[in-house]
């Protein structure tokens, strides 16, 4: 016996296969990316430190804002199963895609979790906004990143020195002195992340920000001062840098 299936019933298959959905334990490897099975997702509307990246706290003292966002993620997390919508190919990388992310059973997704806490910002281009009130409501109460002060994780990433100084501790008489701890001539290496970055002019000729050398370049003894840290070459790539030219062939980045 054969049997038909209506054109409703087609159009529904087509489009559950378009949005696939995945259900797995997360591995967090910074404050907006985690991987579930063979897929790496960036989280959809939010913008979280890099993992390297330093902000000040109400102190005035300087912290690895990067390293506590990664913490936070995993702590929500706590182990739990996580699901994610798959809305496609990350624009920004090739090689990983972007996901509305939720832990099982929760209704509330970890992109507006993260904003809530103060460890993420709403990106208005891809979130259209619907991150503001959790936003508004963190700076208000001085959560996470907002309790001291910091540049926008993008113009961290992109070596933005004279980026606008957000939150609640940030004194215009002390702006060269917040500038110079926000970015450090001298940037501490995060541990187990030995990858060294440079911003160059002449890697714009690839359409990168930056050049990235590993410890089988004949350049990584030199640099002796890295404006970024990575933790693995597909880290680097994503933030727009490129290997530098003198490097023995390396062992293939998980």
């Amino acid at each position: 016996m054969r049997f038909r299936i209506s054109s409703v019933a087609a159009l529904l298959l087509i489009s559950c296969s378009a949005s696939q959905v995945w259900a797995a334990t997360a591995t967090v490897r910074d404050a907006s990316t985690l991987q579930l099975g063979n897929v790496t997702y960036r989280l959809d509307g939010i913008d979280a430190p890099a993992f390297d990246q330093l902000c000040i706290d109400e102190h005035a003292d300087s912290w690895t804002c990067g390293v506590e966002g990664r913490d936070q993620l995993t702590k929500l997390i706590g182990g739990r199963q996580v699901r994610c919508d798959d809305l496609g190919v990350d624009p920004a990388y090739k090689k990983r895609h972007l996901g509305a992310c939720r832990i099982e059973g929760e209704t509330t997704s970890l992109s507006q979790l993260l904003v809530r806490q103060g460890f993420a910002l709403n990106v208005e281009s891809s979130a259209t906004g619907r991150f503001n009130t959790d936003e508004a409501r963190a700076k208000e109460d001085r959560l996470g990143l907002w309790k001291g002060c910091f540049v926008a994780p993008q113009e961290f990433r992109l070596g933005k020195k004279d980026g606008t100084l957000l939150g609640g501790s940030c004194r215009a008489d002390r702006d060269k002195e917040i500038r110079d701890a926000l970015f450090p001539e001298d940037l501490a290496m995060p541990s187990g992340c030995n990858i060294k970055g440079k911003f160059a002019v002449r890697a714009r000729v690839t359409g990168n920000v930056g050049i990235y050398h590993l410890q089988s370049c004949g350049s990584y003894p030199a640099l002796t001062k890295p404006d970024r840290w990575f933790c693995s070459e597909g880290d680097a790539q994503a933030a727009g840098f490129r290997r530098a030219f003198n490097c023995r062939p390396a062992a293939k980045s998980k």
